[in-house]
């Protein structure tokens, strides 16, 4: 040791010993007493004060910190997050990884059934698990309206980390932005997640062939109309929650039971018929969709009407739809049907040669409709 450390450390241990001395006897001085008050300070947990949030909490200063520590740390809290670094450093020792993100600026931000909080987790658990990984950690992103309820704040956040836990992930790293007033609509929540492909499983567009069978994993719609009646712009009334929930216990449960599994695609934004359109275009090949066997709760059925709208194009959030090897329908369905949220699902069509990138429609009174993409989003805003 240099003397110049040497003295360093004297020094320090001197000031130590002085000032457990001055504890001991009583008699702190004035610097001594500000210095234990700071440190008692720092040692408490941070708790928000405010009842709504402020520029000033996006300015990178105590607020900024105090709304991190008090409400986000607070709600995801694990020992990666809690270090409050850059970037959280993972090590999952392993040779293939998922990875996505994902982006909500549902309206309104609390509906039936959920909210843009359990809304952002499962959204990207399910875009890791329809690529067949098992998802591990999160990145959350929140942009914030000036003058945001910090009420809701918890709310939300509270709502992501039940819903972490239900998906067995973490939320491991963040980041906090405030706008001004007028520039947002509240809450926009920004996720990415990574997955781990444990199963040696190669799904996409490029392995779809004739003869498949087309599955859906449950009801179609309930989210998309959910989220529109709550609103509360119709005077209409109906008993429907979201549909949202992690799906990755269920898409292990179809691939354990069936390994001709070609593709999976969870039914968001565009719904059942956008992905469909979108598989049957990459495979250059025809989707023929039997009308009578896509599962439709009433409820959903009876706004679409009033709506003008189609089911086919509304979104899920706890829906995926499955390509399966024809001579492996019957496993799949039956799989997905003994996990709690399969138990309603069904075949609703197959995949045929022609006419390729078409996909047609059965109906009920026995013609053939083209279900084609939409220019537009009947139902903005829903995810």
């Amino acid at each position: 040791m240099t003397t110049e450390r040497t003295a360093d450390w004297a020094e320090r241990a001197v000031a130590e010993a002085e000032a457990l001395a001055g504890r001991e006897s009583g008699r702190l001085s004035p610097e001594q007493q500000v210095l234990e008050r700071i440190e008692r300070a720092r040692r408490r947990r941070p708790r928000i004060r405010e009842s709504r949030v402020t520029l000033a909490h996006g300015a990178g200063g105590k607020a900024t910190r105090t709304l991190v520590e008090g409400i986000f740390v607070e709600a995801f809290r694990n020992p990666t997050l809690e270090a409050l670094d850059d970037a959280a450093v993972l090590r999952p020792n392993v040779d293939r990884l998922a990875f996505t993100t994902d982006s909500y600026v549902v309206s309104p931000l609390f509906f039936p059934g959920g909210d843009i909080g359990d809304l952002a987790v499962n959204g990207t658990v399910n875009d890791l698990a329809v690529s067949g990984a098992r998802p591990l950690y999160l990145a959350a992103g929140f942009i914030l309206e000036e003058g945001f309820p910090v009420a809701d704040l918890q709310r939300i956040t509270a709502s992501m980390a039940a819903a972490a836990r239900r998906a067995g992930v973490q939320i491991v790293t963040g980041d906090t932005k405030v706008v001004q007033r007028g520039k947002a609509d509240g809450c926009y929540v920004n996720t990415a997640g990574v997955g781990l492909l444990e199963r040696p499983v190669a799904l996409g567009t490029g392995h779809v062939r004739p003869g498949d069978a087309i599955i859906v994993s449950g009801p179609i719609g309930d989210h998309g109309v959910t989220v529109m009646l709550a609103r509360g712009e119709l005077d209409i009334e109906a008993d429907l929650v979201s549909d949202t929930a992690p799906l990755h216990g269920l898409v292990a449960a179809l691939l354990d039971a069936a390994p001709g599994v070609r593709l999976l695609r969870d039914a968001t934004r565009g719904g059942v018929a956008t992905v469909l359109n979108e598989v049957a275009q990459a495979a250059e090949v025809a989707v023929v969709l039997d009308e009578a066997a896509v599962p439709v709760r009433p409820a959903v059925t009876g706004a679409c009407e009033l709506l003008g709208i189609d089911p086919l194009y509304v979104a899920c959030e706890g829906r995926f739809v499955a390509v399966v090897d024809g001579t492996q329908t019957e496993a799949a369905v039956a799989a997905l049907r003994r996990h709690p949220l399969g138990g309603d699902a069904s075949v609703i069509g197959h995949v045929a040669a022609d006419p390729p990138g078409i996909v047609l429609l059965r109906t009920a009174f026995g013609g053939t409709r083209v279900v084609d993409l939409l220019v537009g989003d009947p139902l903005p805003r829903i995810c």
